[in-house]
C-alpha cells in the first residue's frame, strides 16, 4: 500500500533506479544520495562559469558541451513544451539548453538534459539532475541533491532541498521541498510548504489507518501521488502521504500521516 508504485507510474522515469529495492515510497529519500553520488559526475564547466559567482554571460549546453551563446538567437517559448528554440547561423541547436547571465552555480556535478531553461538569479547546488525540457525559473533555489525529471517546474523563489519531482511535476512559485517528492502531474499552488523537521527529537513517524510506521528519517516532508494537487498557501506536516489525485484545499494545513488516493483535505 505503502510502496512506490502504490503512489507513482515510474513507467517514463528514467531515474526509477532510486526506488530500487524499496519497501517504502520514502525510502526512496534514504536511496537518493547514494543514486545521485553513483549517477551525477562534473565537470560541468566553462572558463565563463565561476564556482558561485552569477554568470555574466548566457551559456547554451549542446552536445554535452557547455558553450558561448553570443552568436545565438534564442527564443525563451515554455521549455516544458519544447518551446525554447536556439538557432545559430540560421540553423537549429535541437535539444539546446539554455543557462541565462545572473544564475550561480555552485560545484561542478551538474546534470542537465535537453531543451531546459535556467532563468536569471537561480541558485543550483551539486550535486543535481534536471531533466529535459524543465525550467529552473528566476530566483529558484537548489541545495543540492535535488533529483528532477522531465518537464517540470521548479518556479520563482521556490526552494527545494533533498528532493525528487517525477515527469511533469511543477512546483511553480514561492514553495518550499525539503527530503519530500512530487509524483508525475503533481502540481503545488503557490506558498505551499512542505516541513521536515518535527520540533521533538527522533525520527518522523508515519500515521496509517493499521498503526504507526517509524521512516527511519530526522527529516522527511511529504510525498504527493501522481497528479496530487496543493491550493495556494497550503502547509503538510512532517511526514504526510498525499495519494494519487489527492487534494490539499488553499490555506489549509494536513496532517501528518497517510491520505488514500483521491482524498480532499479540507
Amino acid at each position: 500500500m505503502l510502496n512506490a508504485s502504490s503512489f507513482f507510474d515510474l513507467t517514463e522515469f528514467s531515474a526509477k533506479e532510486v526506488f530500487a529495492g524499496t519497501d517504502h515510497v520514502w525510502d526512496g529519500l534514504k536511496n537518493l544520495k547514494t543514486y545521485m553520488d553513483r549517477t551525477v559526475h562534473g565537470p560541468f564547466s566553462h572558463p565563463d562559469l565561476t564556482n558561485g559567482v552569477p554568470l555574466s554571460t548566457p551559456l547554451i549546453f549542446h552536445d554535452q558541451h557547455l558553450q558561448d551563446a553570443e552568436d545565438c538567437h534564442i527564443i525563451y517559448g515554455d521549455a516544458t513544451k519544447g518551446k525554447l528554440v536556439v538557432t545559430r547561423n540560421g540553423q537549429q541547436l535541437s535539444g539546446a539548453s539554455v543557462i541565462m547571465a545572473g544564475v550561480v552555480i555552485t560545484g561542478s556535478r551538474i546534470l542537465l538534459g535537453e531543451g531546459v531553461l535556467i532563468e536569471s538569479g537561480a541558485l543550483i547546488k551539486e550535486p543535481a539532475m534536471i531533466g529535459d525540457q524543465s525550467e529552473i525559473r528566476q530566483g529558484a533555489y537548489l541545495r543540492g541533491y535535488c533529483l528532477v525529471g522531465m518537464r517540470c517546474v521548479v518556479g520563482h523563489t521556490t526552494e527545494v532541498k533533498h528532493s525528487i519531482f517525477l515527469n511533469d511535476a511543477k512546483a511553480g512559485h514561492f514553495a518550499y521541498l525539503g527530503d519530500s517528492i512530487l509524483g508525475g502531474d503533481a502540481n503545488l499552488g503557490a506558498g505551499t510548504k512542505f516541513a521536515n523537521l518535527r520540533f521533538l527529537p527522533g525520527s518522523v513517524k508515519v500515521k496509517t489507518e493499521t498503526g504507526t510506521i517509524d521512516s527511519g528519517l530526522r527529516k522527511f516532508g511529504a510525498i504527493l501521488g501522481d497528479r496530487a494537487q496543493t491550493g495556494c498557501n497550503s502547509v503538510t506536516n512532517p511526514g504526510t502521504l498525499i495519494g494519487r489525485e489527492g487534494i490539499l484545499m488553499p490555506n489549509t494545513t494536513a496532517p501528518s500521516g497517510y491520505h488514500p488516493a483521491g482524498t480532499v483535505i479540507r
